[in-house]
């Protein structure tokens, strides 16, 4: 069973490492701010708190499971730290089935390495932290604030069926307050969403690429989009929840959906989509964040016979169109902004900017997306961009 000694800001041990990365306990500098746990019951990566399935949570300890019983140990196949992961065998993003840390209240970045998964969700305080991570290995972070001196996250089925594990953390102390940074929260599809891993992924959706014009030092990006996803399920299934409980005033809130409502299967009529569109925008409204809808582009074939690439009468444009003036609300009409763009660079141009379905962007296609958007946000006035 992998054993360690949790590091408190307010505690006289800490880690330390050697010159050759092994771990010793030591009276040294009682200020460590960093925690770095290593998953499953392989050995113990150098610089890493070992925390197996059996790892029951302990006030002594200070982390730990809040169910052991309903974790196990599973093998990982990265190398190193991420060889092993234990599994969650609960799902939901109200389980009790939580790795639990004791942290003095504050600000902190959540650095998270799943195992091998399908497709896997992270929750922290009972909302949504990351959406949908897939592969072997994936890796995201994310910024929450602690209140009640106890960290309690899981990881959660992003997929019925799949498995969901988690391999290591890091966990670093930004601020002793505990209120996050300024941050663009993103809600939307499979044009939108992220894909793993983040940094090389051949596919994209535009809030993945986001980071790319916008400055860092003003505003983190949580992008809470999932493939697939429709007003009914980001309402109803925890991705606005996540966001309500989180945006303040200065933040900003983009939302593109409407694809997937017109999908010939979907059953959410255009009144439907317009009510569950209209909530998400008045709750955080009333939180006094700014929130900005976006209208989706429109197919790689979207031309006619003059090579002029339109697409404003597909997924519920016109709608937004008027939640954006009822609601008084900031809008950028990616979809006309993006056909002007490819009718601007040809029809060959355009479908190399596409998978071959010609609906989900490439890596490239989704960059050139957001550059789109921020270059209109920023016409707009708006800072941090």
């Amino acid at each position: 069973m992998k054993k360690g000694k949790l590091i408190t800001l307010m505690s006289v041990i800490v880690l330390t490492t050697s010159l050759f990365g092994s771990v010793t306990n030591g009276q040294v500098d009682a200020t460590a701010s960093t925690y770095k746990f290593d998953f499953g019951n392989g050995t113990v990566a150098p610089g890493y708190i070992g925390v197996s399935a059996a790892e029951g949570y302990t006030k002594s300890r200070g982390y730990g499971f809040n169910t052991p019983s309903k974790i196990k140990n599973v093998k990982s196949s990265g190398k190193g730290v991420n060889s092993d992961a234990v599994q969650f065998l609960t799902s939901g993003t109200k389980s009790t089935n939580t790795f639990n840390m004791d942290l003095p209240n504050g600000l902190y970045e959540v650095t998270v390495t799943l195992g091998d998964t399908v497709k896997a969700s992270v929750v922290a305080e009972e909302v949504y932290q990351i959406m949908t991570m897939t592969g072997n290995n994936p890796t995201d972070k994310f910024q929450i604030p602690i209140t009640d001196g106890q960290l309690n996250m899981l990881v959660t089925a992003g997929e019925v069926g799949s498995a969901f594990t988690l391999s290591s953390l890091e966990i670093k102390q930004l601020s002793d307050d505990p209120v996050t940074n300024r941050t663009i929260y993103i809600g939307g599809d499979s044009t939108v969403c992220n894909y793993y891993p983040l940094m090389t992924s051949a596919r994209g959706g535009w809030g993945q690429m986001l980071f790319r014009y916008i400055k860092k030092d003003t505003f983190q990006i949580r992008n809470m989009a999932t493939g697939g996803q429709a007003s009914r399920g980001f309402r109803n299934d925890g991705q606005i929840e996540a966001i309500a409980k989180y945006i303040k005033p200065g933040d900003y809130f983009i939302l593109q959906l409407g694809i997937n409502d017109t999908h010939p299967k979907s059953t959410i009529t255009e009144e439907e989509f317009k009510f569950n569109m209209r909530d998400m925008i008045q709750q955080v409204k009333a939180t006094g964040a700014t929130v900005i809808l976006v209208t989706p582009q429109g197919l790689a074939t979207d031309f006619n016979e003059y090579e002029i690439h339109s697409s404003e009468s597909k997924f519920y444009r016109g709608t937004i169109l008027d939640l954006a003036q009822e609601e008084d609300t900031r809008l950028v009409d990616l979809n006309v902004l993006s056909s002007a763009y490819y009718t601007s660079i040809g029809p060959q141009a355009t479908s190399a900017l596409f998978l071959a379905d010609g609906l989900h962007p490439t890596r490239e296609g989704a960059k050139e997306l957001a550059r789109i958007l921020v270059e209109d946000l920023r016409n707009q006035g708006l800072d941090g961009l």
